[in-house]
């Protein structure tokens, strides 16, 4: 299976040109499984709780609608990052990843809140770690924060996932994520995570880029630089395979010795 993540500056507010951007990088991604696109790709991520608030969306809304249309035209399934909106009004930071055929395969909601930043506006997604298919191979979601709790990596693992898809919107000074945490997920897990990142200002913030999907040997397989850049890998069953011959973590776990991290 062949990924791609586009790696861009923030576009925020500007939902109508977040899509139409997508359409010209989708044009440009040839024989492509999955797109991957950053954290709130549709609407920005540093943009406040009035203006979350103002264009979340449900997860079958119009932005979807145009998405599963693209996604059908071109033929490759794309994960976006975007406000939610439930039916009882609650906004979550949400990916939601749809094929090829226009379907919605996973729709997550981030879990872990990252600060005043995160907390202000949105609410906690629920204990829903989903593993689903995508032409043959398993894939699990988390976005940004969510990956630097071992925890949630090991769930998906564990759970079977060969392809762990993180959209992100990682900032400076915490470049230290996206160059060594990235890898290390992938190495202790055996599995491949795919980590799509911006690149630019913000606001206040100065994303830090370095996006890459590294490999179960913990390699990076693709990586971009501190620019825009639209980089891609073809995952490779066998890597994975060896990996899990060489790299016995997950077999040599103690589960009975772990009751206590659980607790508060």
């Amino acid at each position: 299976m062949r990924v791609a993540l586009y790696q861009c500056h923030p576009l925020p507010l500007d939902v109508a040109g977040n899509l139409q951007r997508l359409k010209t990088i989708a044009s440009q991604s040839q024989n492509v499984d999955l797109l991957v696109l950053p954290e709130m790709f549709l609407t920005g991520y540093n943009i406040g709780a009035q203006a979350v608030a103002e264009l979340a969306q449900t997860r079958d809304g119009a932005a979807a609608q145009q998405i599963a249309e693209l996604a059908k035209a071109t033929g490759m399934a794309i994960a976006y990052g975007y406000p939610e909106r439930d039916a009882g009004g609650h906004i979550y930071n949400s990916v939601q990843v749809i094929d090829s055929h226009g379907k919605s395969l996973c729709n997550y909601r981030k879990t872990h809140l990252f600060g005043e930043l995160d907390r202000g506006m949105f609410s906690a997604g629920p204990d829903a770690f989903p593993v689903f298919e995508l032409n043959g191979w398993k894939l699990g979601i988390l976005i940004c924060y969510d990956l630097e709790f071992p925890e949630n990596t090991r769930r998906l693992a564990l759970a079977g996932a060969e392809l762990i898809v993180v959209p992100t919107a990682n900032m400076t000074p915490y470049d230290f994520i996206a160059d060594v945490t990235v890898r290390c997920r992938a190495f202790e897990n055996q599995c491949y995570v795919a980590y799509a990142n911006y690149c630019g200002h913000e606001g206040s913030i100065q994303y830090c880029g370095q996006s890459s999907i590294a490999a179960p040997n913990g390699l990076q397989v693709a990586l971009a630089k501190q620019e825009e850049a639209l980089i891609s890998a073809t995952l490779d069953r066998q890597q994975l395979q060896d990996a899990k011959a060489g790299n016995v973590y997950l077999a040599d776990r103690r589960p009975e010795l772990y009751n206590a991290l659980t607790k508060r």
